[in-house]
């Protein structure tokens, strides 16, 4: 079943609406946090799967005023990019070093040469998508297997050196959720429908994203809850000031850092000063700066010690 009349599968559509809701959530979240990378890492990696199934989904399509050859190199070019970003995702997001080679190096000779190869150079010339997909999808697909064996060892190995369980369980559930991927390159060769393809590669980041929106929502409470602690635990306002002072807080500034002392919330806040809540967040980033830290709960730690 397509929608608005387009080449779109219902499902795939489905998806598409799911993943930006959770690009938004992430998006409000990152704002909160802009010191937080991976998260940074991860929206552009929500937005790489928003693209891949938009162009995965609508091309190729006569009705679209956009010659054919043109739209297939879209189409492949998407689901080559998303997983050309994923070895580079392990190995920034999650510091796997091991992996540098292969994100830095091995992903554009392995992965985006052949797509530039055979889908758009050859393609451009014999016009037959066939012959390309035959030949330029057997090395894509033997690297993205060696690459599952190479990002599993480095998980491996990292946590064999720091026995973070909280992390390696991450990790883990992030390498599920794109192990399916792998078998990218075996879609085209096979060419199968619209249908499964979307299903087997989107189906483990949504399950992820959840579990990530869910920890995200946690935190957030726990934080929350540590601000009112602070606040019943407040030291003397002689500390607060000289803090203050020593990090070159502005009077706004400081009248936005007690009003959150107080856990009040960003709109709150706005309201009592008469400001938006827009320059509220941009005046904490501003704070959060100057005294060197990430977030609500160090900042107050930090002007209070």
């Amino acid at each position: 079943m397509l929608v608005f009349g387009t080449q779109i599968h219902i499902v795939t559509f489905i998806f598409i609406v799911l993943e930006f809701c959770m690009f938004i959530f992430q998006i409000f979240y990152y704002i909160l946090r802009p010191k937080d990378k991976s998260r940074l890492l991860y929206l552009l990696l929500l937005f790489l799967f928003q693209f891949y199934n938009i162009t995965g989904g609508l091309f190729p399509d006569p009705k679209i005023d956009i010659p054919i050859s043109i739209q297939e190199m879209i189409a492949y070019g998407s689901g080559f990019l998303m997983a050309s970003f994923f070895p580079f995702y392990f190995y920034k997001a999650f510091d796997l070093k091991s992996i540098r080679w292969h994100a830095l190096f091995g992903v554009p000779l392995f992965l985006m040469l052949p797509y530039l190869v055979f889908f758009v150079l050859i393609y451009a010339i014999n016009g037959n998508l066939n012959v390309d997909i035959r030949f330029g999808m057997i090395v894509p697909l033997i690297y993205s297997l060696i690459l599952l064996w190479v990002i599993f060892r480095a998980i491996r190995n990292k946590y064999e050196a720091e026995r973070n369980k909280n992390k390696y369980m991450e990790e883990s559930a992030m390498y599920c959720a794109v192990v399916p991927w792998a078998s990218l390159a075996f879609f085209g060769l096979v060419e199968e429908s619209q249908l499964l393809e979307v299903l087997f590669t989107n189906t483990g980041l949504i399950v992820i994203t959840i579990i990530f929106i869910v920890k995200s929502v946690k935190q957030l409470r726990l934080e929350h809850d540590q601000l009112i602690e602070l606040t019943i635990n407040a030291v003397s306002p002689i500390t607060f000031s000289k803090n203050c002072i020593q990090y070159a807080l502005t009077n706004r500034e400081i009248e936005i850092v007690q009003l959150i002392r107080q856990a009040f919330k960003y709109k709150e806040i706005g309201e009592k000063l008469f400001i938006s809540e827009l320059t509220v967040k941009k005046h904490l980033e501003n704070i959060c700066k100057k005294a060197g830290v990430s977030g609500r709960i160090e900042l107050i730690i930090k002007l209070e010690s």
